[in-house]
């Protein structure tokens, strides 16, 4: 019998990856993505990825979308609570694990790990240890598309915002960042590849700075783009 796993997801590469690495293992069924969403803006936290876009992508992917909303500058109190009554409600229906697409960070892994044994669920990692050079290749060649949503400026030039995901972005990282970003350097947006039915459409819009640090570019989707060209 394949076990009820809920997905963590974040829009991004990492996560898509993962997600395919459990849709190919047939001991596993996906029961719904799960994301946080920072209500103040209806956008994927951390990511900047319009609520609209998220939604887009679940459809493509063929996959129920479970949102956690919290409050910008959320407290780890309000975040907790709120993310151990969605795990709570998700058990109750039958799930047992959540994965996610980390990949080294082992202090991350490891609450990752607490928090969930506390609400009777295991954690899994369907990417962990595998080397982000040869990650990112992965990703490229099996055909998936991503864009740049969000950079760290203090660790990578704000160029790097809004370009897509392919090798010329790989051979221009300056060395010291990670090829897949799990340092934070950068965040992305998947928009097709082979577990999409569909490509999600955008355009790129403003390229906003947060925070005199995070550079965002904003993707906008249908219908409200002005062109039905995706990068």
């Amino acid at each position: 019998m394949r076990r009820s796993v809920l997905m963590s997801w974040s829009g991004g590469k990492d996560s898509a990856l993962a997600l395919h690495e459990l849709l190919s293992d047939g001991r596993h069924r996906v029961a719904a993505l799960l994301t946080t969403v920072t209500e103040d803006y209806d956008r994927i936290s951390m990511h900047g990825i319009r609520r609209s876009l998220l939604e887009q992508q679940a459809a493509s992917l063929g996959l129920p979308l479970e949102v956690v909303l919290i409050p910008k500058d959320c407290s780890n109190d309000t975040y907790e609570r709120r993310m151990r009554e969605t795990l709570e409600r998700q058990k109750a229906a039958g799930v047992t694990a959540v994965a996610v697409g980390d990949i080294f960070l082992q202090d991350l892994r490891l609450h990752r790990e607490q928090k969930l044994s506390e609400a009777g669920l295991e954690a899994i990692f369907p990417i962990w240890g595998r080397d982000t050079t040869e990650l990112a290749r992965t990703f490229i060649n099996l055909g998936f598309r991503g864009v740049v949503t969000c950079v760290d400026t203090q660790a990578l030039n704000g160029s790097f915002a809004g370009r897509a995901f392919d090798e010329r972005l790989l051979a221009d990282l300056p060395p010291g960042v990670d090829p897949c970003g799990e340092n934070g350097e950068f965040h992305t947006c998947v928009f097709d590849g082979p577990i999409f039915s569909t490509p999600v459409r955008f355009t790129k819009g403003e390229v906003v700075l947060r925070e005199n640090r995070f550079l965002f570019c904003d993707l906008v989707p249908f219908p409200d783009a002005a062109s039905k060209e995706t990068p």
